[in-house]
């Protein structure tokens, strides 16, 4: 993994600690709904709020390609034009 898409892993975490509020071990192979239990509400709040803090649109066909954090951060390095 090269070190834009460890940097933008590494935002998505954080971004996500702070939507989560409680205590998880987070990493790139994270499963955002398995692993997380978060509710398809949820994952769009998420969704809403990293197009934010990346200034990007993520289509919802991209969102129905990820399953891990890894995954996110590579369409959110896509959708920046970084890789």
């Amino acid at each position: 993994m090269n070190e834009t898409l460890q940097n933008t892993q590494a935002e998505i975490i954080e971004g996500l600690r702070e939507t989560l509020r409680k205590p998880v071990t987070l990493d790139g192979s994270t499963h955002i709904v398995r692993d997380l239990q978060l509710d398809s509400l949820a994952v769009m709040d998420f969704i809403m709020s990293l197009e934010d803090r990346f200034d990007v649109v993520i289509p919802l066909d991209r969102v129905a390609e990820v399953e891990t954090l890894a995954d996110l951060a590579r369409v959110v390095d896509q959708l920046r034009g970084r890789t």
